[in-house]
């Protein structure tokens, strides 16, 4: 799935470990979604939103080459 993670994590100038600490997740796991390597759960991608300070429709969104 595509993402906009870390262009939005830059922006609030957090580093990947910050919003892992910041949504209780591993360093690790914030790299893989932000590679689309790893699909977050709804809760999570609301949490990353909360930290970042945006929308789901500015971070994740679907396209139709996703359901291909």
């Amino acid at each position: 799935m595509k993402n906009h993670v870390k262009v939005a994590r830059v922006k609030v100038d957090l580093t990947q470990q910050q919003l892992a600490d910041a949504v209780g997740i591993t360093r690790q796991t914030v790299s893989l979604i932000e590679k689309g390597k790893y699909n977050p759960s709804l809760k999570l991608c609301l949490q990353i939103c909360y930290a970042v300070n945006a929308t789901l429709d500015e971070i994740f969104w679907v396209d139709q080459e996703d359901f291909e």
